[in-house]
């Protein structure tokens, strides 16, 4: 998949972008449009489908081209997402290498339709309002567009084949407010909506904001909500909100400067988290709409000029600061300053992989280590991808960890969670079959000896300084342990008793050394309700081939089926690995420990639940 969206292939030497594929498949491409360097063409005929194809729901998905995967399974948009982001970072060549980037799961947006709070679009013949296809630059005459919340579309109704007075039309809606913007004004009386406004109000976790006509503001409102959520828990890791409330003195407590500030957004939703605020903004009306925006906050205020002006003239260390830059990223005297500055925390909100990447290399140049890297799904069913990347300080990110760590388990979604909270581990599957191990003593007591067994096994045959981790998961309902599901027919079953019901998930971890022999054993429990998905749904999910190596018979995580209506507890455990637990016992046995970013002080995650079904707005 490219960075466009489009898979790549190859036709006797030449490269061939194909809208609508994916990789792994066999098509019948139609080309549609050569230049000088590729060929751009479409797939009219899918002769070996991929498990992860699914219908697009939009009837434009091929003219418009605006959405580039809505044929693709929403848990594989996450992935590749992932993916996208991992490749284009690795072109900078950061330090450490692709294999150290600590990337977690892509976040998942609350919905994947009907998301968009801003539409802009393209006037073509008669008034007529649509998008421009991206390949052939054909106009394309659009009466719904699935991406944009409903009330956008009842707006298109009204301007459609009645806006020929201008070129370009924008139509922005509060999702929490009700309120309509569209822009330009219109004069023709058929158009039967208000236009013309100059700003419009939305809200975002109960605070107000307003946004002016030509202010930024994120498109996908609800998903902005759990970007906050995350940014608050960061924030709140970082020590400063303990040490407000401690110093309560105001030139002496903790300091956010927010650079790209916006309309505010940032600066207003962490000012109740540290002591004070420096927003800093470019844009006059921005800035107009930030002042308003903070009123009732006496420790928030706003600067009006350029990043790196103001940044190279700031003179005290932020304790933390917040880069929202626009796609072209910071400005190299921006990224100098935040060099000098050196504050204990960066937290780099990017909606361009490759100007991050760029951005991320000039930092690790200078005083900051990586801690954390958090793809964000802002724009599901296209390959845009958000990105927060956590930056500290290097000083403070040792902790004199020497020991090597060797994963016991095949399982890929368990080092993908590893990788993801940036331990650096190898893998060597154990050979203790698990059939063979007697559950007698209750699902407890069998997760934990197998972890152990797993860990065990692995640390003889390896020996020398390294510590092994075992790990297993199993599904308890009704006091009965489901395991992997050994067929179709018995994973079936599974999904039918676990419908529309509650179970436990346990997890067991075990860390051995293999030179000394220590181990310790932990058991983490989750509670999950399913909810009632149909029999269709269960069938196609069975077909896809993808309940049979999970145990229970289904992966929470999976975005198509989704089968999940809530969690309580670990989400993290119920894919198979509570990381965030995990962390102080690596440090106890000399291991080099995840960020810890996000725990608390027993260990649990603050955010983990973001990652759930349910966790802010409707499942997608």
């Amino acid at each position: 998949m490219d960075a466009l969206g489009e898979c790549t292939a190859e036709v006797d030497g030449f490269p061939v972008h194909v809208f609508g594929g994916i990789p792994g498949e066999q098509v019948v491409a139609e080309v549609v449009r050569c230049f000088r360097e590729r060929v751009e063409a479409r797939v009219v005929e899918v002769l070996a489908p991929s498990r992860d194809r699914v219908d697009a729901p939009c009837q434009y998905f091929w003219p418009c081209t605006g959405c580039q995967w809505q044929h693709v399974r929403y848990d594989r948009q996450l992935a590749l997402k992932q993916e996208l982001l991992a490749r284009a970072l690795a072109v900078h060549e950061l330090p450490g290498g692709l294999g150290s980037l600590p990337l977690w799961p892509t976040l998942p947006s609350p919905q994947g339709l009907g998301y968009r709070n801003h539409a802009r679009f393209t006037i073509g013949p008669g008034g007529s309002v649509g998008y421009v296809n991206r390949a052939t630059r054909s106009f394309v005459k659009i009466d719904e567009c699935l991406l944009m919340h409903p009330a956008i579309n009842g707006a298109l109704g009204a301007l459609q084949g009645n806006s020929a007075e201008t070129s370009q039309m924008a139509v922005r809606y509060g999702v929490s407010t009700g309120e309509v913007l569209v822009q330009p004004r219109m004069r023709n009386p058929a158009v039967a909506i208000a236009t013309g406004q100059g700003s419009y109000n939305e809200a975002v976790l109960g605070r107000r904001f307003r946004v002016a006509s030509p202010s930024f503001f994120q498109v996908n409102t609800r998903q902005l909500e759990r970007v906050v959520t995350l940014l608050r828990a960061l924030v709140q890791a970082t020590g400063v909100g303990a040490r407000h409330t401690e110093v309560g003195v105001r030139h002496a407590s903790p300091l956010l400067v927010d650079a790209y500030a916006g309309v505010g957004t940032f600066s207003v939703l962490l000012a109740e988290q540290v002591g004070r605020v420096i927003g800093i903004e470019e844009s006059s009306s921005a800035v107009k709409d930030a002042q308003e925006n903070a009123a009732g906050l006496d420790n928030v205020r706003f600067v009006l000029g350029k990043t790196e002006v103001v940044l190279a003239q700031l003179t005290e260390r932020p304790d933390v600061l917040v880069l929202d830059p626009p796609r072209a990223g910071c400005h190299p005297d921006a990224l100098a300053a935040v060099n000098r500055l050196a504050p204990e925390t960066v937290l780099y909100v990017s909606c361009e992989p490759e100007t991050l990447g760029r951005d991320l290399k000039a930092l690790l140049a200078g005083p900051f280590r990586l801690a954390a890297l958090y793809p964000v799904d802002m724009f599901p069913q296209t390959h845009h991808v958000e990105c927060l990347a956590v930056l500290k300080r290097a000083a403070e990110g040792t902790n004199g960890a020497t020991k090597a760590l060797t994963l016991a388990s095949a399982s890929p979604r368990r080092r993908e969670l590893l990788q993801a909270f940036g331990v650096r581990f190898t893998v060597a599957p154990s050979a203790v079959d698990e059939d063979e191990m007697d559950d007698a003593d209750g699902a407890e007591a069998y997760v934990g000896a197998l972890a152990l067994a797993k860990a065990m096994d692995v640390a003889v045959s390896q020996g020398g300084d390294v510590v092994v981790l075992g790990a297993d998961t199993t599904v308890v309902v009704d006091g009965r342990r489901l395991g992997k599901p050994g067929s179709a027919d018995e994973a079936r079953a599974m999904l039918v008793e676990l419908r529309g019901r509650r179970h436990e998930v346990l997890t067991g971890v075990a860390l051995v050394d293999a030179r000394s022999g220590r181990h310790r054993v932990h058991v983490e429990r989750s509670q999950v309700w399913m909810r009632e998905y149909t029999d269709a749904e269960l069938e196609a999910y069975v077909a896809t081939g993808g309940p049979l190596d999970k145990a229970g018979g289904y992966a929470v995580q999976d975005r198509v089926f989704h089968p999940a209506e809530r969690v309580e507890g670990c989400y993290f455990n119920v894919m198979g690995l509570p990381v965030c637990r995990l962390g102080p016992l690596l440090g106890e046995f000399g291991v080099a420990s995840p960020t810890g970013a996000l725990q608390t002080g027993d260990g649990a995650c603050r955010v983990c639940h973001l990652w759930a079904p349910g966790a802010v707005g409707e499942s997608v």
